[in-house]
């Protein structure tokens, strides 16, 4: 299996990209290209490592050469047709003529999303592919759909969200009746806009014909209770959402690690408590949870997050090759080319 890793798409790349790839690479199967300016890639590996290239540190690790970078300020579409030698547009030809697995990059997610669309392809069947992260929650973690990719849905866009996540959560991670629940701004049917509304409907009359074990609206503040595997909503929604729960996890480590360095009774009073206090940390982190799938295009891509660093990278490198191994693109072609 091949990787295919932007190594200039990010806020720290390429720097946090090579440090993520060499740890992963001591520990996954898969054989991990680099797509960037060898020179800069090189350069860092020297500075880093020691080492005048990166197959002087593990023959798992390769490079395919680009000269350009589409910039986080970069027009989509414009850059997707004009830089055709970024690491973005070579990775995603790369990963349409079967030279690699997934592609991972972390760079502008407007021209990951037209690159993926446009150059992969769409699923025969899907109307919108949406972006599709992994978040905590109580016991286990829920699946957020979508992310941020479609800001203006219609109620078939939402309900191939369900089905989408209802076949990658069996597919992945074995959950036989994955429990779906509508983002809502209540539990009730008659809560909420005219796209929430009508969706409710369609769901509650035909989720057995959708395949979808839908349980109902779910409020915000329900969605971490263990209770629901998958959350659906538009991307508008879950993006705020997504940035939300991000900026809450961060506040509560913050405080958390505040309030115990107060003074040194506090201090001396959390040793016994510091296992029990990394792994509540570890919980509240999205880093642990890897990246975003970008699900219903034809081929695997993973979108890391922008501000990704080291650790991230480890994280969705690892992600993204378990994300091949179960195939889920596969299935996803099968259920939805068959209807």
């Amino acid at each position: 299996m091949k990787i295919l890793l932007d190594a200039m798409g990010g806020d720290n790349a390429p720097d946090a990209v090579i440090k993520g790839a060499v740890r992963a690479a001591e520990e996954i199967e898969s054989e991990i290209i680099l797509i960037g300016n060898e020179e800069i890639i090189n350069s860092k590996v020297k500075e880093f490592y020691g080492k005048d290239k990166i197959t002087d540190i593990t023959n798992k690790i390769s490079i395919k050469h680009t000269n350009e970078t589409i910039e986080m300020e970069d027009v989509p579409t414009v850059a997707i047709k004009h830089k055709k030698d970024s690491s973005m547009v070579v990775g995603f030809g790369m990963l349409k003529n079967d030279e690699g697995d997934v592609f991972i990059s972390a760079g502008n997610s407007g021209a990951l999303l037209t690159g993926a669309t446009l150059l992969i392809g769409r699923i025969k069947g899907i109307d919108r592919p949406a972006i599709a992260p992994m978040l905590p929650a109580y016991k286990s973690s829920f699946m957020l759909m979508d992310a941020g990719a479609n800001t203006n849905c219609k109620p078939i866009n939402l309900i191939q969200f369900a089905q989408m996540s209802t076949i990658y959560l069996k597919s992945t991670f074995g959950i036989e009746n994955p429990r779906v629940g509508l983002l809502n701004i209540g539990t009730e049917e008659t809560k909420g806009n005219d796209l929430v509304k009508e969706t409710y409907n369609l769901l509650k009359e035909h989720s057995s014909e959708y395949g979808v074990n839908f349980i109902g609206n779910i409020e915000g503040r329900d969605c971490f209770s263990g209770e629901v595997d998958s959350v659906i909503t538009d991307g508008f929604t879950g993006n705020v959402f997504l940035k939300t729960t991000e900026g809450l996890g961060k506040l509560v480590k913050r405080n958390l690690t505040e309030s115990l360095k107060r003074n040194i009774f506090t201090t001396l009073g959390s040793i016994p408590c510091l296992p029990a206090i990394k792994r509540f940390s570890k919980t509240m982190d999205y880093k642990e949870y890897g990246g975003a799938l970008f699900l219903g295009v034809k081929k695997p891509v993973v979108k890391a997050h922008g501000s990704s660093d080291d650790y991230l990278f480890y994280f969705t490198i690892k992600q993204a090759e378990n994300f091949v191994k179960s195939k889920a693109v596969e299935k996803l072609k099968e259920e939805f080319e068959k209807k």
